[in-house]
């Protein structure tokens, strides 16, 4: 891509997308900039991230072809009926806001307007993300892929329908929290069984870094990597089949339905 962008709020999760980009050498900083509510922050942005940060979203929208919109939902409205004015057809217009549908991005902008929605999580912010992204109504499949591209620099992206981001929600976007429990979980019980919960931590952690490397570089199966490791007659063998009696896959689809459902009712 060799555009400029710019960020309509400049929190967390936008920090981690333009020091992605900047790190990986993708777009060079003079091709970056932000917008924030106020001088001070725009200003402690800028020393932060080594970018343009002004206050005018308007002025950003005008300097820039992909406009981020990166605000918490709840402003979203207000951010999109204060540029709609500068939104021309050229620009592209991507939102991060969590449950925003482009529908509604459209409803205000103009359906002419080619718009694609995001959904990153938070392990971004260690250059780890997942996202999933999803074309509007007039959105290319080149738009689509930009985008796709530009986030594979804070770690990895795909396309999906617009209709799946609630699933992606609960996979990836609420995933993390999931993960960290069961994480916890199971040092938990190495502490309640003796071991020192920091020690515990420690096991479970790298143990599932490891398992995700070694799923990531393999060309087996999860089914295939579960059996090479849970022999007949073994300890890891008496675990899955614990597993499996209480039924952790059921457990689990009801956890992703229902985050996706939550997922579902909370989009306009």
């Amino acid at each position: 891509m060799n555009k400029k962008i710019g960020f309509i709020g400049c929190g967390k999760m936008a920090s981690a997308i333009i020091g992605g980009v900047i790190a990986s050498n993708y777009l060079p900083k003079e091709n970056i900039m932000a917008a924030e509510i106020s001088e001070e922050k725009a200003s402690e942005k800028s020393k932060e991230l080594g970018i343009k940060v002004i206050t005018d979203n308007n002025e950003l929208v005008n300097s820039v072809d992909v406009v981020f919109v990166a605000t918490t939902p709840n402003f979203v409205e207000g951010v999109l009926n204060g540029i709609k004015s500068s939104v021309t057809k050229d620009k592209l217009v991507v939102s991060i806001a969590a449950g925003v549908t482009t529908r509604f991005i459209e409803s205000i902008l103009g359906s002419d307007k080619r718009v694609v929605r995001v959904m990153p999580n938070t392990p971004a912010l260690v250059l780890e993300g997942m996202s999933g992204v999803a074309g509007g109504t007039i959105a290319t499949e080149e738009d689509v892929q930009a985008v796709v591209e530009l986030l594979s620099n804070i770690g990895k992206a795909i396309e999906v329908t617009e209709e799946q981001l609630d699933i992606v929600t609960a996979i990836s976007g609420s995933g993390p929290a999931f993960y960290y429990k069961v994480i916890n979980d199971i040092a938990r019980a190495g502490e309640k069984m003796g071991m020192d919960y920091e020690k515990a931590l420690t096991l479970s952690i790298q143990t599932a870094i490891g398992s995700a490397k070694m799923l990531l570089s393999s060309d087996k199966s999860a089914e295939d990597l579960i059996a090479s490791v849970a022999t007949k007659g073994g300890c890891t063998r008496v675990g899955v089949d614990y597993m499996e009696e209480v039924d952790t896959a059921d457990m689990f689809y009801n956890l992703i339905e229902k985050t996706a459902e939550k997922a579902h009712a909370l989009g306009k």
